[in-house]
Protein backbone atom coordinates (compact mmCIF):
# COMPACT_ATOMS: atom_id res chain seq x y z
CA UNK A 1 0.00 0.00 0.00
CA UNK A 2 1.27 3.47 -0.94
CA UNK A 3 0.04 7.00 -0.39
CA UNK A 4 -2.14 8.16 -3.26
CA UNK A 5 -0.14 11.32 -3.98
CA UNK A 6 3.06 9.28 -4.15
CA UNK A 7 1.55 6.86 -6.67
CA UNK A 8 0.42 9.77 -8.85
CA UNK A 9 3.86 11.39 -8.69
CA UNK A 10 5.65 8.11 -9.46
CA UNK A 11 3.54 7.72 -12.61
CA UNK A 12 5.32 10.80 -13.96
CA UNK A 13 2.07 12.73 -14.36
CA UNK A 14 3.02 15.51 -11.98
CA UNK A 15 4.95 16.31 -8.78
CA UNK A 16 3.84 15.04 -5.39
CA UNK A 17 2.92 18.56 -4.27
CA UNK A 18 0.77 19.10 -7.36
CA UNK A 19 -0.80 15.67 -6.81
CA UNK A 20 -1.79 16.77 -3.30
CA UNK A 21 -3.39 19.90 -4.73
CA UNK A 22 -5.38 17.81 -7.22
CA UNK A 23 -6.64 15.58 -4.39
CA UNK A 24 -7.77 18.57 -2.34
CA UNK A 25 -9.47 20.01 -5.45
CA UNK A 26 -11.56 16.80 -5.74
CA UNK A 27 -9.99 15.93 -9.08
CA UNK A 28 -8.81 12.44 -8.09
CA UNK A 29 -10.93 9.27 -7.90
CA UNK A 30 -10.08 5.82 -6.58
CA UNK A 31 -12.29 3.00 -7.86
CA UNK A 32 -14.83 5.59 -8.99
CA UNK A 33 -14.99 7.47 -5.68
CA UNK A 34 -13.65 11.01 -5.21
CA UNK A 35 -10.86 11.11 -2.65
CA UNK A 36 -10.05 14.33 -0.78
CA UNK A 37 -8.01 13.05 2.17
CA UNK A 38 -4.24 13.38 1.83
CA UNK A 39 -2.43 10.22 2.84
CA UNK A 40 -5.11 7.87 1.52
CA UNK A 41 -3.40 4.59 0.74
CA UNK A 42 -3.96 2.59 -2.43
CA UNK A 43 -2.79 -0.75 -3.82
CA UNK A 44 -1.56 -1.65 -7.28
CA UNK A 45 -4.99 -3.10 -8.04
CA UNK A 46 -6.88 0.15 -7.39
CA UNK A 47 -8.21 2.13 -10.36
CA UNK A 48 -7.02 5.75 -10.10
CA UNK A 49 -8.41 8.63 -12.17
CA UNK A 50 -6.94 12.12 -12.35
CA UNK A 51 -9.09 14.76 -14.06
CA UNK A 52 -11.32 11.91 -15.29
CA UNK A 53 -8.39 10.17 -17.00
CA UNK A 54 -7.25 6.75 -15.85
CA UNK A 55 -3.74 6.81 -14.42
CA UNK A 56 -1.53 4.62 -16.57
CA UNK A 57 0.59 2.22 -14.57
CA UNK A 58 4.20 2.25 -15.70
CA UNK A 59 6.15 -0.98 -15.45
CA UNK A 60 9.14 -0.75 -13.13
CA UNK A 61 12.50 -0.83 -14.89
CA UNK A 62 15.98 -1.17 -13.44
CA UNK A 63 19.33 -0.62 -15.17
CA UNK A 64 23.03 -0.78 -14.31
CA UNK A 65 25.17 1.60 -16.38
CA UNK A 66 28.94 1.86 -16.61
CA UNK A 67 28.93 5.64 -16.72
CA UNK A 68 31.57 7.14 -19.01
CA UNK A 69 33.47 10.35 -18.38
CA UNK A 70 31.91 13.54 -19.71
CA UNK A 71 28.25 12.56 -19.23
CA UNK A 72 25.85 14.37 -16.88
CA UNK A 73 24.12 12.36 -14.15
CA UNK A 74 20.73 13.95 -14.66
CA UNK A 75 17.48 13.42 -16.55
CA UNK A 76 18.12 16.55 -18.64
CA UNK A 77 20.69 19.32 -19.02
CA UNK A 78 20.03 23.00 -19.79
CA UNK A 79 23.36 23.18 -21.66
CA UNK A 80 22.35 20.35 -24.02
CA UNK A 81 25.13 18.08 -22.79
CA UNK A 82 24.66 14.32 -22.99
CA UNK A 83 23.01 12.79 -19.93
CA UNK A 84 22.99 9.25 -18.58
CA UNK A 85 19.35 8.97 -19.71
CA UNK A 86 20.50 9.44 -23.32
CA UNK A 87 22.53 6.23 -23.02
CA UNK A 88 19.58 4.01 -22.01
CA UNK A 89 17.13 2.71 -24.62
CA UNK A 90 13.78 2.88 -22.84
CA UNK A 91 10.53 4.83 -22.94
CA UNK A 92 10.12 4.60 -19.16
CA UNK A 93 10.63 7.76 -17.08
CA UNK A 94 13.78 6.52 -15.38
CA UNK A 95 16.19 8.62 -13.35
CA UNK A 96 19.64 8.03 -11.82
CA UNK A 97 19.94 6.69 -8.27
CA UNK A 98 22.26 9.20 -6.67
CA UNK A 99 24.85 11.12 -8.64
CA UNK A 100 28.28 10.72 -10.19
CA UNK A 101 30.24 13.82 -11.19
CA UNK A 102 30.73 14.80 -14.84
CA UNK A 103 34.28 13.43 -14.81
CA UNK A 104 33.58 10.41 -12.57
CA UNK A 105 33.04 6.99 -14.15
CA UNK A 106 31.65 3.64 -13.07
CA UNK A 107 28.61 1.91 -11.59
CA UNK A 108 25.36 3.86 -11.73
CA UNK A 109 21.85 2.50 -11.23
CA UNK A 110 18.80 3.99 -12.95
CA UNK A 111 15.14 3.20 -12.31
CA UNK A 112 11.59 4.53 -12.12
CA UNK A 113 11.03 2.77 -8.77
CA UNK A 114 11.18 5.35 -5.98
CA UNK A 115 11.26 2.83 -3.13
CA UNK A 116 14.17 0.97 -4.77
CA UNK A 117 16.10 4.22 -5.17
CA UNK A 118 15.44 5.33 -1.58
CA UNK A 119 16.73 2.05 -0.17
CA UNK A 120 20.00 2.40 -2.07
CA UNK A 121 20.52 6.05 -1.13
CA UNK A 122 19.56 6.04 2.55
CA UNK A 123 22.71 5.78 4.72
CA UNK A 124 20.93 3.85 7.50
CA UNK A 125 20.79 0.84 5.15
CA UNK A 126 24.63 0.85 5.12
CA UNK A 127 25.01 -0.09 1.46
CA UNK A 128 28.62 -0.07 0.34
CA UNK A 129 29.66 2.43 -2.31
CA UNK A 130 33.18 1.49 -3.36
CA UNK A 131 35.38 3.95 -5.27
CA UNK A 132 38.88 3.80 -6.75
CA UNK A 133 40.62 7.17 -6.61
CA UNK A 134 43.88 8.24 -8.23
CA UNK A 135 45.48 10.82 -5.94
CA UNK A 136 48.20 13.38 -6.48
CA UNK A 137 50.83 12.40 -3.91
CA UNK A 138 51.22 9.29 -1.75
CA UNK A 139 48.73 8.81 1.07
CA UNK A 140 50.07 7.73 4.48
CA UNK A 141 48.63 5.58 7.24
CA UNK A 142 47.85 8.58 9.41
CA UNK A 143 45.68 10.12 6.66
CA UNK A 144 43.95 6.82 6.01
CA UNK A 145 43.11 6.55 9.72
CA UNK A 146 41.74 10.09 9.65
CA UNK A 147 39.35 9.16 6.82
CA UNK A 148 38.20 6.14 8.82
CA UNK A 149 37.70 8.07 12.06
CA UNK A 150 35.80 10.82 10.24
CA UNK A 151 36.19 14.23 8.63
CA UNK A 152 33.84 17.21 8.71
CA UNK A 153 31.92 18.10 5.56
CA UNK A 154 29.47 20.98 6.00
CA UNK A 155 29.83 20.54 9.79
CA UNK A 156 28.73 16.89 9.52
CA UNK A 157 31.10 14.05 10.45
CA UNK A 158 31.42 11.50 7.62
CA UNK A 159 33.50 8.34 7.78
CA UNK A 160 34.93 5.86 5.33
CA UNK A 161 34.10 2.28 6.33
CA UNK A 162 37.22 1.03 4.54
CA UNK A 163 40.28 2.67 2.98
CA UNK A 164 43.02 0.68 1.24
CA UNK A 165 46.14 1.83 -0.59
CA UNK A 166 46.11 -0.27 -3.76
CA UNK A 167 49.12 1.00 -5.68
CA UNK A 168 51.94 3.53 -5.44
CA UNK A 169 53.04 5.12 -8.74
CA UNK A 170 56.46 6.58 -7.97
CA UNK A 171 57.10 7.95 -11.47
CA UNK A 172 54.19 10.37 -11.23
CA UNK A 173 54.17 10.71 -7.41
CA UNK A 174 50.62 9.44 -7.25
CA UNK A 175 48.69 6.49 -5.85
CA UNK A 176 45.51 4.47 -6.24
CA UNK A 177 43.27 4.23 -3.17
CA UNK A 178 40.09 2.22 -2.70
CA UNK A 179 37.58 3.86 -0.40
CA UNK A 180 34.18 2.60 0.78
CA UNK A 181 31.43 4.90 2.07
CA UNK A 182 27.73 4.56 2.95
CA UNK A 183 26.58 8.16 2.46
CA UNK A 184 26.19 9.93 -0.86
CA UNK A 185 26.85 13.62 -0.26
CA UNK A 186 27.72 16.00 -3.09
CA UNK A 187 31.33 15.41 -4.25
CA UNK A 188 31.82 13.44 -1.03
CA UNK A 189 34.82 11.28 -1.95
CA UNK A 190 36.73 14.16 -3.55
CA UNK A 191 36.02 16.39 -0.58
CA UNK A 192 37.04 13.73 1.92
CA UNK A 193 40.42 13.32 0.26
CA UNK A 194 40.82 17.11 -0.01
CA UNK A 195 40.19 17.36 3.74
CA UNK A 196 43.34 15.31 4.36
CA UNK A 197 45.39 17.15 1.73
CA UNK A 198 44.93 15.24 -1.54
CA UNK A 199 43.56 16.18 -4.94
CA UNK A 200 41.67 13.43 -6.79
CA UNK A 201 42.91 13.15 -10.38
CA UNK A 202 40.53 10.37 -11.41
CA UNK A 203 37.57 8.71 -9.71
CA UNK A 204 35.65 5.55 -10.54
CA UNK A 205 32.82 3.93 -8.63
CA UNK A 206 33.68 0.25 -8.69
CA UNK A 207 30.64 -1.07 -6.89
CA UNK A 208 27.36 -0.11 -5.24
CA UNK A 209 25.86 -2.87 -3.10
CA UNK A 210 26.10 -6.06 -5.17
CA UNK A 211 26.44 -4.20 -8.48
CA UNK A 212 29.71 -3.76 -10.36
CA UNK A 213 30.60 -3.13 -13.99
CA UNK A 214 33.09 -5.94 -14.54
CA UNK A 215 31.26 -7.17 -17.65
CA UNK A 216 30.24 -3.76 -18.97
CA UNK A 217 32.41 -1.53 -21.15
CA UNK A 218 32.27 2.23 -20.65
CA UNK A 219 28.84 3.46 -21.77
CA UNK A 220 27.29 -0.02 -21.75
CA UNK A 221 24.34 -1.02 -19.56
CA UNK A 222 22.17 -3.98 -18.67
CA UNK A 223 18.82 -4.62 -17.03
CA UNK A 224 18.77 -5.94 -13.48
CA UNK A 225 17.34 -9.38 -12.85
CA UNK A 226 14.27 -9.84 -10.60
CA UNK A 227 16.53 -11.57 -8.08
CA UNK A 228 18.85 -8.56 -7.94
CA UNK A 229 15.88 -6.25 -7.35
CA UNK A 230 14.73 -8.49 -4.49
CA UNK A 231 18.19 -8.37 -2.95
CA UNK A 232 18.07 -4.57 -2.91
CA UNK A 233 14.70 -4.64 -1.15
CA UNK A 234 16.20 -6.99 1.43
CA UNK A 235 18.71 -4.23 2.35
CA UNK A 236 15.98 -2.11 3.92
CA UNK A 237 16.29 -1.89 7.70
Amino acid sequence: MKRLQKVIAESGLTSRRKAEELILQKKVKVNGNIVTELGTKVSQNDRIEVNNKILEKENKEYFLLNKPRGVITSTKDDKSRKTVIDLINTTARIYPVGRLDYDTTGALLLTNDGDFANILMHPTNEIDKVYLAKLEGIIKGEQINKLKSGVLLDDILVKATRVKLKKVIKESNSCLVEITIHEGKNHQVKRMFESVGFHVEKLTRKRIGIFDCKNLKSGEYRKLTPKEVQIVYSYKK
